[in-house]
């Protein structure tokens, strides 16, 4: 009981907390709770998210699942940043799923997933040449993933596309986890991509970033 207490006074930094419509993944068009941590240990290329680099809020985990309790809503998505970066970012997901949340994470590729509860649906990125970070992915992490887990591949031009394809045949990934494939948001051609995808007939899932649809591209907190 005191262990549980010590627990929930543990804190996280956060950049912002939020309920919205996932706008990526399987989940796509779910409403989503989403918790953005503060600071990233990458700097890919095209990355938007740059404004949780730096600053953020200390927030306990009691006062985090107080301010989620708002919502109707039992699906959340933790993010960044790099949420793995946050020592106290596995507590926190083995309370959300004690309360009955679906947890997933956004993770960057280069940090252990094994840290997490097996119950958390990650969804992990294999980090391609165009964004910069391709020298950084952990590969033992695509070991570490199981059938409900995402693998996420951002694709910037034919580069990125084929290396997509080697590690996908290389790894053996045609069956297991589930494949993502997402064009870099105003650079990378969604028709192009799609017609390589079909091409090659590649068991992806090819994704859009709905919420960059629903609000404009530059919405935070949405």
């Amino acid at each position: 009981m005191v262990e549980k207490f010590e627990n929930l006074q543990k804190t996280l930094r956060l950049t912002e907390i939020f309920y919205s419509i996932q706008g990526e993944s399987s989940f796509m068009g779910l409403p989503c709770i989403f918790i953005r941590t503060t600071g990233c240990d990458l700097r890919c290329n095209w990355c938007d998210t740059e404004y949780a680099f730096h600053g953020g809020e200390k927030w306990s985990l009691e006062r985090i699942l107080r301010h989620i309790a708002q919502w109707p809503c039992k699906l959340v998505e933790l993010t960044g940043g790099e949420p793995l970066l946050q020592k106290n970012l596995p507590l926190l997901a083995d309370e959300l799923l004690e309360r009955g949340y679906t947890v997933l994470i956004e993770t960057g590729g280069h940090r252990d997933v094994s840290v997490l509860n097996r119950h958390v649906v990650k969804i992990m990125d294999v980090k391609c040449p165009g964004s910069g970070e391709s020298e950084t992915n952990d590969w033992e992490n695509l070991k570490r993933l199981d059938q409900k887990d995402q693998v996420k591949f951002v694709i910037k031009d034919r580069t990125d596309y084929d290396f997509a394809c080697e590690v996908i045949g290389c790894f053996g990934l045609q069956n297991s986890p589930k494949l993502l494939m997402s064009p870099v948001f105003g650079v990378m051609d969604a028709q192009q991509l799609a017609g390589w995808i079909l091409h090659d007939g590649l068991p992806v899932r090819m994704q859009l970033q709905l919420h960059k649809f629903i609000w404009h591209p530059d919405t935070k907190g949405v």
